[in-house]
Parts: structure tokens; sequence; C-alpha cells
């Protein structure tokens, strides 16, 4: 009888010293493991950025086989986001003085700190080269091969050639209105104003090629390989020809739009603020669903979206059946990367933990 008690008394303490060592082992994990269980996510891994007491993470952006993410003191950390190994970290701008803009072109990141377009290695975090600014910029600055474009205070668009940083020309709306977003590509560039302009150009000269109006500011634009998605302060999203700027749809929203579309494989997400999350058909323009408090797409597989709310609850939502299938409640991991290469998403929490978790079927 006494042995036992003895067994249980020590089977209990076991059982008691494993759910504590769970417990521990969860508090270490940003997604814990626990809460996962259920889905098919799987954690591939996680990375505890050093950040000091007062530093948080401010942004996380996926480039190419790189996870970029961006303190509140300018402290840049490069990721390989297959294993989470960290290729580089560095501070890339005086601790304070503000950074405009986080963009990539072919082996380089381009930003612009203070007066300066400064482009910087993605392999070494280094600066290669820089360029004084003479104007304050409205949107960050893009590139192709051959141009570096930045949208001046003084609502020109000024193209500095790639070599030298030398102005060749600059361009402007008709109504001289300030610049809200530039997209580059090698043969045309896009820009757009807060008179509701989304004007294309040949991107070696000022030559129109073709202009749309809008009835708003416009807040911010992205492109699939045939459209141009733009997102208006007037409340509409439209879908447009990349090619000739006409119209293939417009969508009204219930609220003033300040961010960009985020264009996935068949569905376009818009954050619509104070409402959420929307969810249109590509093709047709039709809403397929809302999400309330949803902030924006993390990664797609097949016609399976994976979404991000305001209050940290990861959302996997079948886009066909316009169907929630599940969530998971992160608590306070709100800082999210976008991903359109894969299925693999991206979510950190303000102290720096950053994980990677992926579906896997």
């Amino acid at each position: 009888m006494l042995k036992s008690i003895r067994v249980l008394s020590a089977l209990a303490c076991l059982l008691v010293l494993t759910t504590c060592l769970n417990a521990a082992d969860d508090a270490r994990w940003l997604v814990p493991r626990s809460k996962i269980d259920t889905t098919e996510l799987k954690i591939v891994w996680q990375y505890n950025l050093p950040l000091s007491e007062r530093e948080t993470l401010d942004q996380l952006r996926v480039f190419s086989n790189r996870l970029y993410a961006l303190s509140g003191r300018n402290y840049l950390t490069c990721l390989n986001r297959a294993d989470g190994n960290v290729i580089f970290s560095s501070i890339v701008a005086p601790a304070g003085l503000p950074m405009t803009g986080l963009e990539f072109y072919k082996g380089e990141i381009i930003t612009i700190v203070g007066s300066k377009l400064i482009e910087i290695s993605a392999d070494a975090g280094t600066e290669q080269t820089y360029a004084h600014i003479t104007n304050s910029v409205t949107c960050p600055a893009v590139r192709n091969d051959a141009f570096f474009y930045v949208a001046g205070g003084d609502n020109r668009l000024h193209a500095l050639r790639a070599d030298d940083k030398v102005l060749i020309f600059e361009v402007a709306a008709e109504n001289d209105s300030k610049i809200t977003s530039v997209l580059a590509e090698e043969d045309f560039v896009i820009f757009t104003t807060v008179k509701g302009n989304v004007i294309c150009i040949e991107s070696d000269k000022p030559v129109k090629l073709w202009q749309f109006d809008a009835p708003g500011a416009i807040a911010g634009m992205a492109r699939d390989s045939t459209s141009l998605y733009v997102a208006c302060r007037s409340t509409n999203i439209y879908r447009l020809d990349l090619k000739t700027g006409r119209m293939f749809w417009k969508y009204q929203t219930q609220a003033i739009l300040d961010e960009s579309p985020q264009p996935g494989d068949k569905v376009v997400y818009q954050h619509i603020p104070g409402s959420g999350l929307i969810a249109l058909d590509k093709q047709a323009g039709k809403l397929l669903w809302q999400l309330p408090g949803g902030l924006g797409m993390l990664a797609e597989t097949g016609d399976r979206a994976f979404l991000i709310t305001d209050t940290g609850v990861l959302v996997s939502m079948d886009n066909v059946k316009a169907k929630q299938i599940y969530s998971v409640d992160l608590d306070q991991a709100v800082i999210y990367a976008t991903n359109t290469a894969d299925s693999k998403i991206y979510i950190a929490d303000a102290k720096g933990r950053l994980a990677c978790l992926q579906p896997v079927r």
C-alpha cells in the first residue's frame, strides 16, 4: 500500500514537472506549439532579435530569399528566410533619423535618410553609394537599371542616372500636384498624385504613355503581371490595364483608404480603416469576404489565404468558399511581412521575437 502511494506521488510529481517544463518551453516561443497543434501550421524557425530595453521592432520586409527586420533605432537585420540564419546585422542610419522607404533592387536596398539617397548592400548591410537630395521627398525612391526616381517636395519626379546620380530629367503632373507613390519598371514608370492622377511615362524621358484620373488622392498602388491596382482616398479601388491605363473595374468601399492594395494570386486584399480587411476577385472586382479587424495578407497557398488582425489573431481563410477555416490567437504578434513568393508566414512582436511558420499538408 505504502509502495503504491509512493509510486502515485512520484507520477504526480513527474506530471507537474512535465507541465511546468512544457509551459516554460511555450513561453519561449512567439507562437507556442500548443496553439497550432490542431492546425496544419508548423514552426519552421524562430529568432530573437537582440533589441535593447527601449528598442522595438518596427518593420518586416521580404525581398527575394531574404527577410529584413528594421528596428526603431534603424538597426537592420537580414536573415535567410528559409532557415532563419542571420546574414548581417548593422546600423543603417543614425538612431532617431527618419528613413523613407526600404526598397530592394538587384542585390541592393534603397532608402532615403535625411537628405541622402542611399544604396545598401543586401549581402553585407554596408553603404555602397549615396547622393544628396536637394528637395524633401514625399514617398520612397525606386529604381530600374538606368535611373533612380525620387518624388520631391517640389511636386516633380526627379530621374537620376543610376551610375552617378546626375539629374537627367524631371516631370510633373499637369496640375502640379504632390506625388504620393512611384513604381518603376525597365520600360515605364508610373506615379500617382494627391489630385487623383495615375500617370505612366517612358522610363528614360518625360513622355506620357497614358493617364488615369480618379476623383480623390491616390493612397497607393501595386501591380501584378498585367494589371495595376490603385487605392483612392475617395473610397474606390481600381484595377487598370498596365499597358494602357484602361479601367477594368472599380470597387467602392465604406471608408477613406490609406494603404496600397495587396494583389495575391487570384485575389486582391485591401485594408479598410475602421472595418478590417476585404478580399476582391481580381478578374471581376467582386467582394469575396470581409474580415473585421484584419490588417493584411501574410501568405497564400492555393486558394487558402493566411491573414493577421489588429489583435494578433492569425486567420486561415478559404478564398473560394469565402469561409474562415480556423484562427490562432498570437497575442502581441502584429508585426508582419507580406509574402507573395511562397506559403511561408513571417510574424513578430515588438520585443523582437521573430518567427517563420508554414502550412504543411
